[in-house]
């Protein structure tokens, strides 16, 4: 969520860091300087004239009182008449400020974070520019399997089954690869709480639109998401929309509307990633600035639409409906955030470096970076079944523009409360590990050699192989 105050006053700096972000001619117009100042203006002008008149309003009506004692009636029926008047002016323009003041939040909402100086310019992924790598392409003496040729020849990695239960973008895990999913997640929160100082949350797995809209999912990716309401909230909204249609002839995106506005506030969201809960943890409160940076972590099951991904990656792990994330979450002062970046890329990479998984690490440019993100790292696994790397975590700093969304201060020495700064990272996307791990060690006849960081948490396994 951006300042209003500070785009007025750094107008030109705004519209540039905004030029750099992949934005359409809509939107570019929309969220210029110029139109958000004009809608700002014509909500501070309301204000003054509601002020203005509310004031007059007060005198007039003590003069009528003085008019009356000096038995001047003309005075005080044409200053009555005037307090008539004003009373009756009062309401528009107490709606006009209203109404420039939500079409203003309506836009501010939806413009994304600006980008750091040192982000590079580009449009999209090809623009990223490679930070570095670890590791290098092992050498197979056969044509490396991906993952789900792996997983199904192994009988523990079931679409078909998944398909019947919920539909397409789920699986079925089973034996010794549910295991292996269940260990990386444990390893992964062990490495972070006890080597890099996290403190591990159970967070709950549905949150609010309040919260939704903190961490900048809503209102802009309300498509991408999953929803659940109790019976009785669908229950009223049908009686409310059947009001409606009494009412009015609807159309399909009137009634689309209806139901979003009967379901407000009743809906419970599925969480995309635990940095929704984790991040909100602070809202609505004054943090001391002793407590920071507050470092915490979750392993969750996340749920996605995955509403603009129709035909990709349709078969196997990579793009699921639902999966399992450990997440990385730090809320610091200004002046920790950019160092508590790259302490998170740090923390991240270091479950990759255990694994032993060759891997790269890309800063994203200005155009493909997430709508709340300053700065973005993106670490590409490689996977030699697909022989190309692939994204398993994003590690994002996002200044205060999430903080302002959620009213997250914290109290420094000068005893005044400032909004926070935010960050956000996987730490790793559990699924795609396991995907990784299942392609980086598979062996010749289909098994699947545990890395030696793992076996403790496999009891000691050495091996995945198929049942006789």
């Amino acid at each position: 969520m951006h300042d209003i105050r500070w785009i007025r006053e750094n107008a030109a700096a705004f519209d540039k860091a905004l030029g750099r972000r992949s934005l359409d001619d809509q939107s570019r117009k929309a969220f210029s300087s110029a139109n958000l100042l004009a809608i700002d203006e014509r909500r501070r002008a309301a204000i003054l004239q509601f002020e203005q008149a509310q004031a007059r309003r007060n005198a007039a009506s003590k003069e009528i009182g003085a008019a009356k004692k000096n038995k001047d009636e003309a005075a005080a029926a044409a200053l009555m008449a005037e307090v008539n008047a004003l009373k009756d002016r009062l309401p528009a323009l107490e709606a006009e400020s209203k109404s420039a003041e939500e079409e203003l939040n309506k836009l501010l909402a939806t413009i994304p974070n600006l980008p750091l100086a040192e982000v590079p310019d580009g449009q999209d992924e090809h623009g990223n520019v490679e930070h570095h790598k670890h590791g290098a392409v092992r050498n197979y003496s056969f044509t490396p399997k991906q993952h789900f040729e792996l997983g199904e020849a192994l009988g523990m990695m079931d679409f078909e089954t998944a398909a019947k239960l919920s539909g397409a973008r789920f699986v079925v895990l089973k034996g010794q690869l549910a295991r292996m999913e269940r260990a990386l997640g444990q390893m992964m929160l062990d490495v972070h709480t006890q080597e890099h100082g996290y403190e591990e949350i159970n967070p709950p797995l549905l949150v609010s639109d309040d919260a939704m809209f903190g961490t900048a999912q809503l209102p802009k990716f309300e498509d991408d998401q999953f929803f659940a309401a109790d019976s009785s909230s669908l229950t009223q909204m049908a009686g409310q929309i059947a009001d409606m249609l009494d009412k009015l002839d609807a159309s399909g995106e009137e009634l689309l509307a209806i139901e979003k506005a009967a379901l407000q506030g009743s809906r419970r969201w599925l969480i995309p990633t635990a940095e929704v809960p984790l991040t909100n943890l602070v809202r609505e409160s004054i943090i001391d600035e002793s407590k920071l940076p507050m470092r915490l972590t979750a392993c969750t099951p996340c749920f996605r639409a995955e509403a603009g991904a129709a035909g990709r990656d349709t078969r196997g792990m990579i793009r699921q409906h639902q999966f399992t994330k450990v997440e990385l979450v730090s809320i610091t002062t200004p002046e920790q955030s950019n160092a508590e970046h790259e302490r998170m890329l740090a923390s991240a990479e270091a479950v990759l470096k255990k694994l032993d998984l060759h891997y790269r690490v890309v800063t994203l440019c200005a155009g493909d970076m997430g709508f709340a993100s300053q700065k973005t790292y993106d670490i590409e696994v490689w996977l030699p079944g697909q022989n190309m790397f692939r994204e398993i975590s994003s590690c994002s700093v996002c200044g205060d523009f999430q903080a302002r969304r959620m009213n997250a201060r914290y109290r420094g020495k000068d005893n005044k409360p400032a909004f926070v700064h935010t960050l956000n990272g996987s730490g790793v996307a559990v699924g795609r590990a396991l995907v990784a791990v299942m392609e980086t060690y598979q062996e010749a006849d289909g098994s699947i050699v545990v890395p030696d960081a793992l076996a403790p948490y496999m009891g000691g396994m050495k091996k995945i192989e198929r049942k006789a």
